[in-house]
Order: C-alpha cells, then structure tokens, then sequence
C-alpha cells in the first residue's frame, strides 16, 4: 500500500526537529541548507497536513506547541529511520563501488587482463579487483548467475540474457612443430578441416570460433582435447598434430621458434573480443572502467 502524503515529506519533519532543537525557523532552515522563507512555507504546509497548530511563532523565535512536541517525538524515530536506510544503501553502493568480480576466457585472463587490472588500480586504488578465468562458456555462466560483475569473453557467440560490446580483435593461428610438413607453404581451409587436430575442450572460444570459421567444410574429430592452452602448445612442439590458437598465446614461441605458423588460404581466423554483462542491468563503475581500460588498450 502507498504511504500516505501525510508522511512522505520526511524534510518537514527534520526542519520540525531542528525548531525543536534550535529555537528558531531560520536557524533550522539553515542548517538545512534553506532560506527563512522556504523553511517557514514549508512547515507551514505541514502544519495544514497536519491539520493543528504545531508551532508557536513569536518575534524571539519559535517553539513547539504540546501537539508540536507529540508530532516530533513520533517523527524522531522515523526520522532516524530513514537516516540508518541512506547510511546502509550508501554502504552498499560504496561496497559495489569498491569491488569488481571479474571472469575472463583462458586466453585473454593469461594475456590482456593483468595489464587491464594494473592500469585499473592506477587510475583507481580503492578499488579491489578479484579474477576467475574459464573457457567462454564458464564466463557467460558465471555473469548470468551474478558471480562476476562482468566477464570478458572469445567466443563468438554471446547467449541470451547478456549484453556484450567488443573490446578488442584477435586472430587465430594455425601452429605446427619446426619439422611439420606444412612449414613453409599454405593450407586451405579443406586442408585444415580435414586434419585431425589438437584443440581446446567444448565451451572454449577459440574452438567455437575456429568451427564458425570452418563451418562450410567438413571438419575430422579432434586427434586430441586438451582444457589448458599450455598443454595444447606442448603436444604441438612434440610433433602430436597442428593445433589453432590465439596469436596472444602462441608469440613467445613463434619468436622462439619452437612453434611456426602457418599460413592459410581464403580463411578468415580474425575474431571478437568482447565483454558481457546481464541484460537489463548496467556494468557497476569498476566494470564500466574496465571496460573503457580495455578498449584504450586495443586503441593504443
């Protein structure tokens, strides 16, 4: 049921304490922040709500008639009331305001998020950041249950009830072992498709976004599954099979050596980034921030 009018003007009644406390409607009015005028119209206007005299105004000042003091005494409780509302809302905006629970996909939380997270403290040290990283598919689960305030994602798909903005680009890239048939020429997409590979677990980003791209030529089943990107590049340098990964996650080894790309022809392994949050909400300061952060870098 809707309050009454009678009592959802809670300002009235503090100018009404104040009096009380002060002796005078312009001192009330202020502390309130008001002038003589308007504090004396506005208790004036609660008076006729009221329907009694609660005042008593005399040259020297004011003071509270017997009905005054019984409205005040009834009205301090409420008072503090509302006073310890706005200090535990305040609380809780200031407690989300200083917090930010992050999920990012394996790839970009290895390569990309620390150096976001450095730059967020800079610009922000009261704000205290917390990261949990999973294949794409454990990121969007994570925000749309509200264990993260925002999560940062590969995949190109983005499921219902998120909201998503890309943050930055990546390309895929086709890796092989030193001594690999395929060094020093390009492949087709049928070539590729059609070579069993070394590839992250269902749910991972950079799967699903190797499948769309692959996705008019029939693909052979993975030689070998593997959650851990680390264990991927591994099993490639070994000799196992070719593998496609982030350009982010294979560049110390290209530079070394140890894996070589291979190039592709009539293939497009570019990609989105992108951050999501749940539809119908928006990102709490950190996260905007974050964001903002992110895409400066890409920009950079």
């Amino acid at each position: 049921m809707p309050l009454p009018t009678l009592v959802t003007d809670l300002i009235s009644y503090e100018l009404l304490l104040s009096v009380a406390e002060l002796g005078s409607i312009g001192r009330a009015g202020e502390a309130h922040g008001m002038s003589q005028p308007a504090a004396s119209s506005r208790l004036a206007a609660l008076e006729r709500r009221v329907g009694v005299p609660l005042l008593e105004r005399t040259p020297r000042g004011a003071t509270l008639t017997a009905t005054g003091e019984l409205v005040a005494s009834w009205a301090e409780r409420v008072v503090v009331e509302a006073a310890r509302l706005a200090t535990s809302i305040e609380s809780l905006r200031t407690d989300r305001n200083t917090h930010v629970r992050v999920a990012a996909s394996l790839t970009i939380a290895e390569y990309l998020v620390p150096r976001w997270l450095i730059t967020l403290r800079a610009q922000e040290p009261s704000v205290t950041p917390s990261l949990s990283s999973g294949n794409s598919a454990d990121v969007s689960a994570a925000v749309l249950a509200g264990r993260a305030d925002i999560g940062f994602v590969e995949s190109p798909d983005v499921p219902n009830g998120l909201e998503h903005c890309d943050i930055a680009h990546d390309e895929l890239v086709v890796v092989v072992a030193p001594g690999h048939e395929w060094v020093g020429r390009s492949i087709t997409a049928r070539e590729l498709a059609s070579t069993p590979l070394v590839t992250r677990e269902p749910g991972s980003g950079t799967r699903r976004a190797l499948e769309r791209a692959l996705e008019s030529t029939d693909s052979a089943p993975p030689l070998l599954e593997v959650s851990s990107t680390t264990a991927i590049k591994a099993a490639v340098g070994g000799g196992m099979a070719p593998a496609v990964l982030s350009s982010l996650a294979v560049s110390a080894e290209l530079t070394a050596g140890t894996l070589v790309r291979v190039r592709t022809d009539g293939l497009n392994l570019r990609r989105s980034l992108r951050a999501v949050w749940p539809t119908g909400t928006r990102p709490n300061e950190p996260s905007s921030t974050l964001v903002t952060i992110a895409i400066a870098a890409t920009e950079s």
